[in-house]
C-alpha cells in the first residue's frame, strides 16, 4: 500500500483478515482507477469472487448511506480522502 494512503476504519463488522484484505483490495484499486465507480465496481468483483456473492460496494468523497448487511460482513474506512463502504447483503 501506498505511504500516502492511510488507512482509517470507521466501523467494521468483519474479522480482522477479511478487514486487512478489503484494505489491500481498495489500495489496489486505487492505484489502478481513477474513477470511483470503476475502484467500487473491482473492490465488488474481487470480494465476490473470494468470499461469494453478493457484495456491494460504494466509494467516494462525500455520501451517506443507510444500510442492511448480513452479520460478520460490513467495513466502513477511509484511504486517504476516499471513502469506501463494503458489505454483503443478498
Amino acid at each position: 500500500m501506498s505511504d500516502t494512503k492511510k488507512a482509517v476504519i470507521k466501523n467494521a463488522d468483519m474479522s480482522e483478515d477479511m478487514q486487512q484484505d478489503a484494505i489491500d483490495v481498495a489500495s489496489t484499486a486505487l492505484d489502478q482507477f481513477s474513477i470511483e465507480k470503476d475502484i467500487a465496481a473491482y473492490i465488488k468483483k474481487e470480494f465476490d469472487r473470494k468470499y461469494r456473492p453478493t457484495w456491494h460496494c460504494v466509494v467516494g468523497r462525500n455520501f451517506g448511506s443507510y444500510v442492511t448487511h448480513e452479520t460478520k460482513n460490513f467495513i466502513y474506512f477511509y484511504l486517504g480522502q476516499i471513502a469506501v463502504l463494503l458489505f454483503k447483503s443478498g
